[in-house]
């Protein structure tokens, strides 16, 4: 799967995590940073990963921050994106399973490690199930 992925410094260690992890599992990943610890406004990383997830050239995208609050906000702004900020197997479970998510957000500071790639891997791996939850995304995405 091609996957954009990005975070703010306050999601920076996670995402390294994640591209090791993912990359190890044969998914194409493009990371659009931030590249280092160094403060960075979370807006200029999350627009462009919700940009190429909602303009097709990446199946999905996942945003990294400190509590992934604002990169979700952020990432939802963006016409065709649905967003999800996740915190559990479950919470990425039913985000693809019902809400077709493209976009998964993501706190380091509330998410404990052993958690973090079970979380990503149920939201890779669950599809949409469509029937009335499709009727309800057309609804979101409107006219």
């Amino acid at each position: 799967m091609k996957i954009a992925i990005g975070s703010d410094h306050a999601g920076f260690r996670y995402k390294e995590l994640l591209k090791a992890a993912l990359g190890a599992l044969g998914h194409e990943l493009a990371d659009f940073g931030t590249h280092s610890l160094e403060p960075i406004d979370y807006p200029l990383v999350v627009r462009p990963v919700a940009e190429a997830v909602a303009a097709g050239r990446f199946e999905r995208g996942i945003v990294l921050g400190g509590s992934g609050n604002g990169e979700a906000m952020a990432a939802n702004r963006v016409r065709g994106v649905r967003c999800s900020l996740c915190w559990n197997v479950e919470s990425a479970r039913l985000a693809r399973l019902h809400n077709d998510a493209n976009v998964l957000s993501l706190g380091e500071r509330l998410i404990p490690e052993p958690e973090l790639l079970p979380i990503v891997a149920t939201w890779i791996t669950t599809a949409f199930e469509g029937g009335r939850h499709a009727r309800r995304i057309a609804l979101i995405d409107g006219p």
